[in-house]
């Protein structure tokens, strides 16, 4: 139960929010003037008390989004309706953003994929209809009268996310919030109260009825926290993950050879906040693609599972099942065709260091794995780093170390031989004026030999290349013409 604010802590409220987002108290006298309410609320009130600089300004009120824009036509620098069809109107106003929304309800039905917008009229109703207390608490404007009829500001304080009513209630208004609790626990760093955790789980099934995009749109946001490792567990202890992401919950089952004093599942929140510690050194801050690989690279050791003697298990090619899963799940989220490819690419390359062992790498070696990886090549070298969770400190120093001489050797050789454009000698031109042969298989097949001479023995000259391209087309049956007469 919330403790009312004494009238000396609302004014403090007030003056905190005044100070902290001036620029609404103009609009507040706009709306003022022409008889309506104003007030700023949600995520702007928040983050005044969490001591964040707010971005856009989110304002509900009374006044129709027609009333809205009639009466800041003349006002406001811009204005914009893409979200007028659920009563929003932007608004910008020399460097500030709005977003007025007039005072409303959402609800789902039981099988509807789009939710139905009704307009509410008072400003407790329409805090009483949002997600979480903690967005639950407005200023009124122009004079910012502190509203917190849910407790909200009780709640921050606790660190702890509540529904404003009944949560059954809350998520059957809109299932997505299942999801932006998991969110906002990552982001803040709070807990959830057990009765909206249990209500996570009995409507889990819920998240059926949301459209692919917001669901995905969600899940984004939730990876781009501080912590996301935080919000997977809450989805996947609260079994909302197994609506979502079926193949991390599936982790817990298994026990990893490397990684004993873990589970596979726990190994891969571990791999992605360590992942997410690395990031700035490789200016990958709040990198996506290297977020979802981190924590998918070892979604393929349920299905690749074996017992070996001694009570030993072992996952051969994890790695090539993970990439199909990989892409499987991130395409049916529809993702971005470059985020499945680059993410699903990552997991299949994530054990690309081990196969190499700890001694000496060789040109080629480092060749091949420069020119696997390609533009991914700063997110290997993290995500393999990351990768390592064992409690051994030897080891854990012998695989950093040896890490520390790939990456020594890759730009040594990255600045003999451009090693992030690595091309055959011959371009499909030359091949096919060598081979005499027309466009076609051929000319592919030739071109990838040479590739890999090039990455196996460096530069060799047009001459010894030119040779040993007639030697391999000798050995594939392609015997080349004789030159016309005239021809070099």
């Amino acid at each position: 139960m919330a403790v009312p604010m004494t009238n000396e802590q609302r004014k403090a409220a007030a003056a905190l929010l005044r100070d902290s987002v001036p620029a609404a108290a103009e609009i507040g006298r706009l709306f003022a003037r022409h008889g309506h309410e104003l007030a700023l609320v949600g995520g702007p009130v928040r983050d005044v008390f969490l001591g964040q600089r707010p971005g856009d300004l989110d304002l509900t009120t009374d006044a129709t989004p027609d009333q809205v824009l009639r009466l800041t036509r003349g006002w406001a620098d811009k204005t914009w309706t893409v979200g007028i069809a659920f009563g929003t109107v932007g608004l910008r106003k020399g460097k500030s953003i709005f977003e007025v929304t007039t005072y409303r309800s959402e609800q789902y039905g039981r099988t509807s994929r789009k939710p139905e917008v009704r307009y509410g009229r008072s400003l407790e109703e329409d805090l009483g209809r949002r997600d979480f207390t903690i967005n639950a608490m407005a200023a009124r404007l122009p004079g910012y009268e502190f509203a917190d009829p849910f407790g909200g500001f009780d709640a921050l304080r606790e660190k702890v996310l509540r529904t404003p009513g009944p949560p059954e209630q809350s998520f059957g208004d809109d299932p997505l919030r299942i999801m932006r609790a998991a969110r906002f626990a990552a982001k803040l760093g709070f807990t959830i109260a057990a009765d909206v955790r249990a209500a996570m789980t009995e409507q889990a099934g819920r998240l059926e009825i949301v459209s692919v995009e917001r669901i995905t749109s969600e899940l984004t946001k939730l990876m781009l926290t501080p912590d996301p490792a935080a919000g997977i567990d809450v989805l996947v202890q609260a079994g909302v993950a197994d609506e979502v992401l079926p193949e991390v919950s599936r982790l817990r089952m298994e026990a990893d050879e490397h990684h004993r004093h873990k589970d596979v599942y726990q190994h891969s929140l571990t791999v992605l906040r360590q992942a997410i510690e690395l990031e700035p050194q490789y200016g990958l801050d709040g990198d996506l693609v290297l977020r979802l690989a981190a924590l998918l690279h070892d979604i393929g050791k349920p299905k690749t599972r074996s017992l070996l003697p001694g009570g030993r298990v072992a996952f051969h090619h994890h790695e090539m099942e993970g990439a199909k899963m990989t892409k499987r799940r991130l395409a049916a989220l529809r993702f971005p065709n470059e985020v499945v490819h680059d993410v699903s690419r990552l997991v299949e390359l994530h054990l690309r260091f081990h196969g190499y062992g700890e001694g000496e790498w060789t040109d080629s070696a480092v060749r091949r794995y420069v020119r696997d990886a390609g533009p991914l090549l700063s997110r290997l070298h993290v995500l393999t780093r990351a990768d390592c969770t064992t409690r051994n400190r030897a080891k854990a120093a012998r695989l950093a170390r040896a890490y520390d001489g790939l990456e020594q050797r890759i730009a040594e050789l990255s600045e003999q031989e451009e090693l992030a454009r690595i091309r055959p000698e011959l371009d499909g031109n030359e091949i096919m004026r060598i081979l005499r042969v027309a466009p076609g298989p051929v000319v592919g097949k030739a071109y990838d030999f040479l590739l890999e001479l090039r990455i196996a023995q460096g530069e060799l000259g047009r001459a010894l290349v030119t040779q040993e391209l007639l030697l391999w087309a000798v050995a594939e049956g392609i015997i080349p013409s004789p030159p016309e007469p005239g021809e070099g």
